[in-house]
């Protein structure tokens, strides 16, 4: 369809911008999977979604048009709206993952070194370790007391909060340095988050580590051995800025694959009635390989489909496998938009997205050889075709670069593999996997705006 900005009136214009503003609003609070799930399901249960296990409890019926969702370990969410056809006949399922590259805190990770106190981690995903070097850095997540209590733990984004910092060596220095490779520059052990360099007055040992231990104590309630039970991630600390004088772009920590994720979730939340059942699938792990109790790779959506079917009186596996079969997927996940920077790794002949240009479709992933992906089937990309063009959404197709020059995979194989129709999409990025990454607002707004068509008219 062209340029997206070239066909938006000013009303359009700022409905676009409004948009943005919201999904830029979350995204600053949903920077690790357990605050995306937290504000997700808040927004789902205002929208009128009920927790399946209030369902199973009760052993309550389901009917048409009801809504509920399904929380996964506070780190995966699944909902869904059931629709007049029966469920056997399909789903229109969007899936997106809410996990992103980041720098999780080792079970062991205070020390104490050279009069400066520490924190270990073990990076998390596919990274540009040097990236991470002298940016400010947030903390969030969670501690687990033996007792079952758990503590909420976010500091860094707060006006009144400190920051943390990865310490880089000075250039005065570095000759040697500079000579590595680029993945060598920085190593993974040497990724250490200076925490602290005031010691404790009473001459204990490690009197630095002991003072960050008693702030620990005393401003969240929990201990050294408390760590063992812990689950923090180190994350870029700031807000998702607008970019650009034109403020046409957004650049944000945890667009991949935050920013598919919040758009399928908007569209799964429209008050409608449909005809075919929807379900949005917001998964974990994706960026280590799916697999986990909260990634795609576990059985969780299978399960939640199966209580569904339960309460709507069809308790056969049959209907399950029925109904996955007879599913289509929008499998969510962002891709590299061209960079002019960067031209020589572009896929040539209009094969590779764009900024501006709308939801972008990948017939396929993977890599060299088209290893390890998720082929999506003629019929059904005409399908989509004609469900986009039904819906008036800019979109585009595309492939994750040159051939040979790298390549990546998604979710798509995992739900593929009972059978249903599935084709890779999502929004363009700059920089991904970066600290920071960019993203056109006109792509996020047409992304919202397909998947919306694809609930509403896929068949």
């Amino acid at each position: 369809m062209g340029l997206a900005w070239k066909d938006y009136d000013e009303k359009k214009q700022a409905e676009v911008m409004s948009f943005c503003d919201d999904y830029m609003a979350f995204l600053s609070k949903a920077k690790t999977e357990r605050r995306f799930v937290q504000l997700a399901i808040e927004k789902a249960e205002a929208a009128g979604y009920r927790n399946i296990e209030e369902i199973i409890q009760k052993k309550e019926p389901l009917h048409t048009q009801d809504k509920v969702y399904m929380n996964q370990m506070n780190k995966a969410v699944a909902l869904m709206q059931i629709g007049d056809d029966p469920l056997e006949d399909g789903m229109n399922i969007l899936g997106a993952h809410i996990d992103s590259p980041r720098l999780d805190l080792k079970q062991h990770p205070l020390y104490e070194e050279g009069d400066l106190a520490y924190f270990d981690t073990h990076y998390y995903g596919g990274v540009k370790k040097y990236q991470w070097v002298t940016i400010p850095l947030a903390i969030y997540g969670v501690v687990v007391l033996k007792n079952g209590q758990t503590i909420d733990v976010a500091i860094g984004d707060k006006e009144e909060d400190p920051v943390f910092v990865i310490s880089d060596l000075l250039i005065h220095l570095a000759s040697k340095q500079m000579n590595k490779k680029a993945d060598q520059v920085v190593e993974g052990e040497s990724l250490n988050v200076t925490i602290g360099s005031i010691p404790l007055a009473d001459g204990k040992e490690d009197p630095v580590k002991a003072h960050i231990l008693q702030i620990l104590k005393t401003n969240y309630g929990f201990e050294e051995e408390d760590f063992i039970s812990a689950e923090l991630e180190v994350v870029p600390a700031g807000k998702a800025r607008s970019c650009g004088l034109d403020k046409s772009l957004i650049l944000a920590y945890g667009q991949d694959d935050k920013v598919c994720a919040y758009s399928s979730l908007r569209a799964m939340l429209e008050d409608r009635h449909l005809q075919r059942t929807a379900a949005c699938l917001l998964v974990d792990k994706e960026e280590v390989g799916s697999q986990g109790a909260t990634g795609m790779q576990s059985q969780f959506f299978e399960d939640f489909v199966a209580e569904v079917l339960y309460a709507l009186g069809k308790d056969s596996n049959l209907a399950v496998r029925r109904t996955l079969l007879h599913s289509a997927m929008l499998s969510s996940d962002v891709c590299a938009a061209h960079d002019p920077n960067y031209a020589d790794v572009s896929s040539p002949n209009d094969n590779q997205p764009k900024f501006g240009y709308g939801l972008a479709f990948n017939k396929y992933t993977g890599a060299r050889g088209k290893s390890g992906c998720n082929d999506a089937n003629a019929e059904y990309i005409a399908q989509l075709r004609a469900v986009m063009e039904k819906g008036n959404v800019h979109w585009q197709t595309g492939e994750l670069g040159k051939v040979d020059a790298g390549g990546g995979g998604t979710i798509a194989y995992i739900l593929a593999n009972y059978g249903m129709r599935v084709i890779d999409c999502g929004v363009p990025l700059h920089n991904m996997h970066a600290p920071h990454e960019v993203s056109s607002k006109a792509d996020v707004y047409e992304a919202y705006r397909g998947y919306k068509a694809f609930i509403e008219f896929m068949r």
